[in-house]
């Protein structure tokens, strides 16, 4: 079977790579989760020499996966993401009965303590980086955004009247508010006042329109596309595609984690060399920070947009001394 991703011109039946794009955005699942799930279903395709997924079952299901684990040696989430691209694949494109699919082991994910930073310790990353790596930063630690939700801030999305951030679209499609630290408001107004300033510059050469990749909302945005509020907070320019939105995204994330990287290495920096995820660190430790303080479980749930309280719970194992509270007979 041919793998390409054109859609076909004649009145026949679209082909399969188009057929799994339309089931995903039926659903409404994110753009990235579209372009995973269609990788790993190229992969499987070419592995089995192009036959079609359905010539092919359980066996075939199995041994990509055992091949993924044993000869390119991908981590326990990796395996479970190209699993669930294949489930998709046969549930929800080709209707298929999976009866087998129980019958395929997933690969059990190895838990890990995740690494923990102390305030000061978060602060001195901070104070060495510089422009929008560093408010980046700020925003990541002192708002509890992931990476990729501060980056996709638009103007409106800040509101300093109440001292809050709008998180759209966030993970698992829900919005949700948090807070944002009074330190950040005059940065911030900065960052805004620039933006403003670049956006008329894009709009006088004619870009600057917003990009929605919702249908439904292109004719409702057509009328407010040069609105101020809704240019990025982050990036450079705003043109209306999705490949310069995209790999505009991806530059700032490359470029905020090489400068984290950098702060990193630094000695009052050193204990982020345990990761290679710094930005997600930075986000992640505030769960840690809050609880230390005080606040409920679940207000700091509702915060970081945590799904199931049990990705809070993850930092309650240090809220305690260290040792657990336990202490060891050399301190006596």
């Amino acid at each position: 079977m041919a793998t390409s991703v054109s859609r076909d011109t004649g009145q026949g039946k679209p082909k399969l790579l188009d057929r799994v794009r339309d089931a995903i955005r039926f659903k409404h699942y994110s753009l990235r989760t579209e372009q995973v799930y269609v990788d790993w279903i190229k992969r499987f395709i070419l592995f089995h020499g192009k036959r079609h997924p359905e010539a092919m079952g359980a066996e075939e299901v199995r041994t990509f996966l055992s091949n993924l684990a044993a000869n390119l040696n991908v981590a326990a989430s990796t395996q479970n993401q190209a699993f669930s691209a294949l489930l998709f694949l046969y549930r929800d494109v080709l209707k298929h009965d999976l009866p087998w699919i129980d019958n395929i082991e997933r690969a059990k994910r190895p838990a890990k303590v995740p690494v923990v930073l102390t305030p000061e310790e978060a602060r001195a990353i901070i104070s060495k980086l510089r422009g929008t790596s560093r408010l980046m930063a700020q925003l990541l630690y002192g708002c509890g955004l992931r990476v990729m939700e501060c980056v996709r801030l638009r103007v409106k999305d800040i509101d300093f009247g109440y001292l809050q951030i709008t998180v759209r679209d966030a993970k698992g499609g829900r919005d949700r508010i948090t807070m944002l630290p009074v330190s950040l408001v005059e940065p911030l107004r900065r960052q805004i006042e620039k933006r403003r300033l670049i956006h008329e510059e894009d709009l006088a050469a004619g870009h600057g329109k917003v990009y929605c990749r919702a249908h439904s909302q292109r004719r409702t945005l057509a009328r407010r596309a040069n609105s101020a509020g809704n240019i990025s907070l982050l990036r450079a320019i705003a043109r209306p595609t999705r490949a310069i939105n995209r790999a505009q995204r991806r530059r700032v994330v490359i470029i905020s984690q090489k400068r984290f990287c950098s702060a990193r290495s630094k000695p009052q920096c050193a204990m982020l060399g345990s990761t290679n995820r710094p930005a997600a660190t930075l986000s992640a430790i505030l769960s840690r920070h809050l609880l230390e303080n005080g606040y409920d479980i679940r207000t700091v749930q509702e915060l970081l947009g945590h799904k199931d309280v049990s990705t809070t719970m993850i930092y309650t194992h240090v809220l305690n001394k260290p040792g657990l509270g336990v202490k060891s007979p050399v301190d006596y």
